[in-house]
C-alpha cells in the first residue's frame, strides 16, 4: 500500500506519463506543416516567375505582330500582281501525267510557343495528300513542320530548310527558296504551296496556293496577249513561285506572332489564376500552422501546471 505522502507524487507521475506522448508527438506535425508551407511558397515563386516571363513574350509578339502585318500587307501585292496576270491568262493548272509528281511546298517556322498554328499547316498537309491521292514531293521550310512530317512522310520530303521565320521574311528569302526549288531534279506537273492565311488576330487557316508549272502557263488561253517569249517562260515562272512564295512566309510569320500573342495572353491568366489559388492554399496552410502552435502552447502550459 501506497502512504498518504506518495499518493499525490505517484498521481503526478501518471498524468505526466500519460501527457508526455502529445507533447512529444507535436513537433512532428509542425514539421510537416512547415515543409507543405516552403513547398506552397516555392511553387507560388516559380508560378510568379512564369508569369512574367509570358507577360514579356505577349508584349514582344505584339511588337512584332504589327512588323509582321505591315509585311504582310507589302507582300499582298506581289501575290496579287502575279495572280492577274494567270487569271488574264486564264491559267489553270494541268492534269497529272503518267510518272510527273505533284510538289507541296509547307511554309512554317522554327519557333514554337505559338499554339497549334504549326500542326494545323501539318494536318492540312495530311488531308490534302489523303482527298487528292496522287504522288507527292515535300518541300518543308521550318523545324516544326519538318519534325512532324518526318514522323508520317519521311520518303516524301526532297528539300527543307531552316533557319526562316527568324525575322520578318523578305523577298530575298523567298527568291532563294525558289532558286532551290527550281534545282530540284523532278519533273513536276504541279507546285503547290501549303501556309497559314491570316484572317483576323484570332484567327487563321491552312491554305492552299498554286505556283502554275511551265507546261500550265503555256498553256494558258489567254497568254499569248502578253507577248512573253518562250526563252523567259522559265524565268516568269521562277519569279511568279517566288512572289507567291513571299506571300506565304509573310502570311505565315503574322499567324505565328498573332498565334503566339494569344498563347502568351492565355498563359498569363491561367499562371494569374494559379497564383490566386495557391495563395489562398498558402494563406490556410499559414492559418493552420499558426493554430496549431497554439494549441502546443495552451497544452505546454496546462502541462506545466498539472
Amino acid at each position: 500500500m501506497l502512504t498518504r505522502a506518495v499518493r499525490p507524487a505517484f498521481k503526478a507521475g501518471q498524468a505526466a506519463a500519460v501527457l508526455r506522448p502529445a507533447v512529444t508527438a507535436t513537433p512532428i506535425v509542425s514539421s510537416a506543416n512547415y515543409a507543405t508551407l516552403r513547398e506552397i511558397e516555392q511553387r507560388l515563386k516559380s508560378i510568379r516567375n512564369i508569369e512574367k516571363i509570358t507577360r514579356t513574350m505577349k508584349i514582344v509578339a505584339s511588337t512584332k505582330l504589327t512588323r509582321a502585318q505591315r509585311a504582310m500587307t507589302s507582300s499582298r501585292a506581289y501575290g496579287s500582281t502575279s495572280n492577274t496576270v494567270f487569271e488574264e491568262a486564264e491559267t489553270a493548272p494541268i492534269d497529272v501525267e503518267g510518272g510527273k509528281k505533284t510538289l507541296l511546298v509547307v511554309c512554317s517556322s522554327d519557333k514554337g510557343l505559338c499554339g497549334g498554328i504549326h500542326s494545323g499547316v501539318t494536318r492540312g498537309v495530311r488531308r490534302l495528300m489523303n482527298d487528292t491521292p496522287g504522288d507527292y514531293n515535300l518541300v518543308v521550310i521550318g523545324e516544326k513542320s519538318k519534325a512532324q512530317l518526318s514522323r508520317s512522310n519521311p520518303k516524301d520530303m526532297v528539300l527543307s530548310f531552316a533557319g526562316i521565320g527568324k525575322d520578318v521574311p523578305t523577298f530575298t528569302d523567298a527568291q532563294a527558296i525558289a532558286d532551290q526549288i527550281s534545282l530540284l531534279p523532278g519533273d513536276y506537273s504541279s507546285v503547290k504551296i501549303m501556309y497559314n492565311k491570316f484572317i483576323n488576330a484570332q484567327s487563321y487557316e491552312a491554305t492552299v496556293v498554286e505556283a502554275f508549272s511551265e507546261e500550265a502557263i503555256a498553256a494558258s488561253p489567254n497568254f499569248a496577249a502578253f507577248e512573253i517569249d518562250d526563252e523567259v517562260l522559265a524565268n516568269l515562272r521562277e519569279y511568279s513561285l517566288a512572289n507567291a512564295l513571299y506571300w506565304a512566309l509573310a502570311e505565315g510569320h503574322a499567324c505565328e506572332q498573332s498565334a503566339r500573342r494569344n498563347a502568351m495572353d492565355n498563359a498569363s491568366k491561367n499562371a494569374g489564376d494559379m497564383i490566386t489559388r495557391f495563395q489562398i492554399l498558402f494563406n490556410r496552410t499559414r492559418q493552420a500552422v499558426i493554430t496549431n502552435e497554439l494549441v502546443d502552447i495552451v497544452t505546454g502550459a496546462n502541462a506545466s501546471e498539472g
